[in-house]
């Protein structure tokens, strides 16, 4: 697994305005046929149809009839791209992620591309406006982030989900940059600019919809799809990649690419897409609509990843476990029957969030989660004891951290007005008097009293302080 990881390579993305209303409804129809074909019967392909992964498939009976017997003939290589945009992957990559997944899990290879180069140009799709321009250094450490989430989630999957006896496909992490730094202008547009026809471009959605806006669309992002499209071209030539999957907006972009190679080369290659993970309230997850729920701890702990699964409305969540988690779908049958038995228990909910926990950050994040939420919502000293400085700041994240030497007979007062926590004078001494302080998740209401360990101290030398119901204080102990 390692040695598959350090494997550096690229991405190709998921970039590409929405299809013509016409070709869109024809890859829904194929959807239908596709699920109902008896030739793969149990197949992958039918296994996301009925996850609800799979929404869209290209081109046409091609990729009905082909596809198929293509993914039971031998292993294949899919790619799916993620640009890097930002230095986390959230919650609305994830379902692209698991895409990869399933197919790896099923033996065939994945390229993971990062699009080094094309996050430089900006994908329109969906968007309303040109995105700010990010400086090479920037990009790196996005793809630096990015790749992180990638390779971290694959371990998951492979330690914890994958039947070990079962092949396991190869993962290769690529960069997109590294195929594009030796190209010139001239010598691009000169050698495959002539295979891209004006006519199909301006007819994207994604396109017409910019042009038609206040600010228009610059010649950059109208360059993107071709980007996309060679992008393809590439992993097939160099890699023998004949599957691209990306999420529906992506549509456009992929059949970009299919016509680009079979004018260039005449090799047959397909298209899947996934729905976009969307809100209760019909909200894109994504950091455009910004409600990211990110998928590294520096910026998404994994207790409020937990938090945000296990908190999904009744509604979403047969839907989620089926696309989030690997559990058999029986199974997941199984649980929603429980669920409705006794709605109060909650058991699909939880174990949705443990599922998705554990994919992303691992048994030990998905132990840290539950630790953290058994200490907020269950008052729980022990809880409390058993956690890290980094899972209390995480836990506590707007919280002040201060690190304060513990003085013989410091007081519950002193350590209060140490960290400014109340006001001087006769106000905060009132405030703890009457009762407004607790010290790790009990009330305390005697000023006076020196801080005991055990009680006001814990085994691990830190003491959570509230004030109020929203004001927290992380106090770590020094030379105790």
């Amino acid at each position: 697994m390692a040695a598959s990881m350090a494997r550096t390579c690229r991405y190709v993305s998921r970039h590409g305005p929405c299809i013509l209303p016409r070709l869109t409804s024809i890859c829904l129809t194929l959807r239908s046929k596709f699920h109902g074909s008896s030739s793969v019967h149990n197949g992958l392909l039918v296994s996301l149809n009925k996850r609800g992964i799979l929404k869209e498939s290209f081109p046409g009976n091609a990729a009905q009839d082909q596809l198929p017997r293509l993914l039971q003939a031998a292993a294949q290589t899919v790619y799916c791209g993620f640009d890097p945009t930002a230095d986390s992957l959230h919650v609305g990559n994830l379902l692209a992620v698991i895409g990869l997944l399933h197919f790896r899990d099923a033996g065939h290879h994945v390229l993971a591309v990062l699009g080094g180069a094309t996050a430089q140009i900006g994908d329109p799709s969906g968007k309303t406006n040109e995105r700010e321009p990010l400086s090479l250094d920037a990009v790196e450490a996005n793809t630096r982030g990015v790749r992180e989430s990638l390779q971290r989630i694959f371990a998951n999957h492979e330690l914890h989900f994958h039947d070990s006896s079962k092949p396991l496909g190869t993962l290769t992490v690529l960069n997109n940059l590294s195929w594009y730094k030796d190209w010139s202008l001239v010598g691009f547009l000169s050698e495959n600019g002539r295979h891209f026809r004006m006519g199909t471009m301006l007819s994207r959605h994604s396109v017409q919809s910019r042009l038609k806006s206040a600010d228009g669309m610059s010649l950059t992002e109208f360059t993107y799809q071709v980007f996309q499209a060679y992008d393809f071209h590439h992993l097939n030539q160099v890699y023998g990649c004949r599957i691209q999957l990306g999420g529906t907006d992506q549509l456009g972009n992929l059949m970009s690419g299919h016509d680009f190679i079979h004018k260039v080369s005449g090799e047959e290659v397909y298209g899947l897409t996934i729905p976009l993970v969307t809100s209760s309230a019909g909200d894109k997850l994504g950091k455009t609509a910004g409600n990211a729920v990110w998928l590294n701890r520096d910026k998404t702990s994994p207790f409020e990843l937990y938090q945000f699964f296990l908190r999904q409305p009744d509604v979403s969540v047969e839907r989620y476990l089926k696309l989030f988690t690997f559990l058999p779908l029986a199974e997941v049958e199984r649980l929603m029957e429980q669920q409705r038995a006794d709605p109060g228990k909650r058991l699909a909910h939880k174990r949705l969030a443990a599922e998705v926990t554990k994919l992303v950050h691992g048994k030990e994040g998905l132990e840290s989660a539950k630790r953290c939420t058994k200490a907020l919502y269950s008052s729980s000293v022990e809880a409390l004891e058993e956690m890290s400085d980094e899972e209390l700041q995480e836990l506590f994240r707007e919280a002040p951290f201060h690190e304060l030497l513990l003085e013989p007979g410091t007081t519950v007062i002193d350590a209060c007005r140490r960290v400014n926590a109340i006001p001087d004078g006769p106000r905060g001494y009132r405030m703890v008097s009457e009762g407004a302080v607790w010290i790790n998740q009990q009330r305390t209401d005697q000023p006076e009293q020196i801080l005991i360990p055990k009680l006001h101290i814990l085994s691990n030398g830190l003491t959570l302080l509230r004030v109020g119901k929203k004001n927290f204080y992380i106090i770590k102990w020094l030379s105790l």
